[in-house]
């Protein structure tokens, strides 16, 4: 179905719904302000993402140097990049669920399943098979995963937060029975290229990450994907009036956000060259949601933005580096963390939003 068809049957459908008059404001009667809201968001990720480097370029002269060295680029800002790849991942398919109402807490122990999983067949008794198979085998595992949270959600009809901390709760004891409660060292070297290697003269991870964005931004743009998504999330009534078929996306949903789980776990399981079931991944989903939160993306559904997500998860980054550098304790990480965000959910809250443009509006009329 094309996009024109598809708004045309939202907008009757959303006009058939005596309950729709969120769906119908989101997505059908003000495309223009729907717009706005998904730019607003990533515009104003970007605003602090820019102060936060502004200030580390105060404190430390140095933060924005980059040096060239045996053709490869080096420096702060670069290892920012690389370390926030795997959260820019994890958080692209976060996104994805939240904007269909969904959320999935248990991204972090599939990552420990997968890179459990890749280790396990990359490293068989001091014989690596093929890389292929390891990789492959992961993202099954990661697939499975998702698609296992999507059955609870929609066959089982299981609030997602409950069916998705099952899987949280299990998949780390799960990894540590594949490696059998050990840190599995990985000896296969061309894994590594997944962790740390270079392309073009920066790592690659974050081409990775790139990568998985640039393919789901074509979905959502160039094909019907992005209006299913958001009227799912706005009205999943007026959706399924539509003809969307809310269950097969909200499975398809749930299976790329294990998917790129599983992606982050490959990544993080060759940069550290083991697979480490206890502490791989570990507080990711939280910080995968901050990530989205950040980015401008509502929780209830209906408005997400992928540009949004990934300046997120590079503030998040970006704040844990400055607090090392900085040379405070890694104990107030999560409390730093947590006032940035709660200083930005402020300044987006629609309270605040309103409040701001009465403001605008009087300025302007005074003016």
């Amino acid at each position: 179905m094309s996009a024109p068809a598809f708004l045309r049957r939202w907008r009757r459908a959303a006009a058939a719904d005596a309950n729709a008059e969120t769906g119908a404001d989101a997505l059908a009667n003000r495309p223009a302000r729907r717009s706005a809201d998904h730019h607003a968001g990533a515009r104003h990720a970007a605003y602090v993402l820019l102060a936060l480097w502004a200030l580390n370029a105060i404190l430390n002269p140095q933060f924005l140097s980059l040096r060239w060295q045996d053709g490869h680029a080096y420096g702060p800002l670069i290892d920012i990049l690389n370390r926030a790849a795997p959260l820019m991942v994890v958080a692209m398919g976060m996104t994805l669920v939240i904007a269909v109402r969904g959320i999935d807490i248990s991204v972090g122990a599939v990552v420990a399943i997968a890179g459990a999983v890749a280790a396990t067949l990359v490293t068989q008794d001091g014989a690596a098979m093929p890389m292929t198979a390891a990789i492959l085998g992961a993202l099954g595992a990661a697939a499975v995963c998702g698609l296992f949270n999507g059955l609870l959600v929609v066959a089982g009809g299981i609030q997602p937060i409950i069916a998705t901390l099952i899987l949280m709760v299990a998949g780390r004891g799960i990894a540590q029975l594949i490696t059998d409660g050990q840190i599995i060292t990985i000896y296969h070297e061309p894994y590594f290229f997944l962790g740390s290697g270079f392309l073009f003269g920066l790592p690659f991870a974050p081409w990775i990450a790139l990568g998985v964005a640039a393919l789901f931004g074509l979905l959502k743009h160039r094909t019907a994907l992005g209006l299913f998504l958001q009227a799912s999330g706005a009205n999943p009534a007026g959706a399924r009036l539509a003809g969307v078929h809310a269950a097969g996306l909200m499975l398809a949903v749930y299976i790329a956000c294990g998917l790129c789980a599983g992606v982050a776990g490959l990544m993080i399981s060759a940069n550290i060259k083991s697979a480490d079931a206890n502490n791989a991944g570990l507080m990711l989903e939280l910080d995968a949601i901050l990530a989205v939160a950040l980015g401008g993306t509502s929780l209830l559904g209906g408005r997400f933005s992928l540009r949004g997500s990934l300046l997120g998860a590079l503030i998040i980054q970006t704040l844990t580096t400055s607090i090392y550098a900085l040379g405070i304790a890694p104990e107030v990480t999560l409390v730093v963390k947590a006032a940035v965000v709660f200083a930005v959910s402020i300044s987006q809250a629609p309270v605040w939003r309103s409040w701001r443009e009465r403001w605008q509006r009087r300025a302007g009329a005074a003016s």
